[in-house]
């Protein structure tokens, strides 16, 4: 299996599937996140992480957000497809998970798949935003009246309120210090 790829490589890589800059800002803004808490869990012992797989994953999470906006797919399982054909297995497994958590231990320790979700669940467009904050926005843009897409959102919401409380259990800091911390690592 190939190592994880750098910085750079992640940089190539959506280059090569057309990803825009905007998204592309998104991604490493979510990637600030994710590696900060990454470190955070690792150094209170609440997790063993291997970093650079958490780090790429989210800087590729949306790589295939574009086309499936045109046809309609799940840009989270298109972007692990994608991944994974590239053989990243170990990022295509965090990027298939990064919309729809799916199973996970509420008191296990803390996973890459957690974080990833987490991390893109406080970043909306470019900017670090609280839970409530992100989760309103998501059922103005994607609900839309829809009661089915509504009701999914709202489980989503509970769900990452609960990864939350687990990634913060153990940490020194809490949630609402999260941007400061990121912009001070800037």
């Amino acid at each position: 299996m190939p190592s994880p790829p750098d910085v750079a490589r992640c940089r190539q890589l959506l280059a090569q599937h057309r990803v825009p800059p905007h998204i592309c800002r998104h991604s490493e803004q979510v990637e600030r996140v994710a590696g900060l808490l990454g470190r955070a869990v690792v150094e209170a012992g609440v997790a063993a992480l291997d970093l650079t797989v958490l780090r790429a994953a989210a800087l590729l999470h949306d790589i295939a957000k574009m086309p499936c906006i045109e046809n309609h797919r799940d840009h989270a399982l298109e972007g692990a497809r994608a991944l994974s054909g590239l053989g990243l297995r170990e990022i295509a497994e965090l990027v298939g998970r990064h919309v729809r958590l799916g199973p996970w231990d509420p008191s296990g320790p803390v996973t890459g798949a957690e974080l990833l979700n987490y991390s893109d669940k406080r970043v909306q467009h470019e900017t670090i935003v609280g839970l409530q904050e992100r989760f309103e926005d998501l059922l103005v843009r994607y609900g839309r009246g829809n009661a089915e897409v509504e009701r999914r959102i709202r489980e989503d919401w509970g769900i990452i309120t609960r990864v939350e409380e687990k990634i913060f259990a153990r940490l020194p800091f809490g949630p609402e210090e999260v941007e400061c911390l990121v912009m001070r690592d800037a």
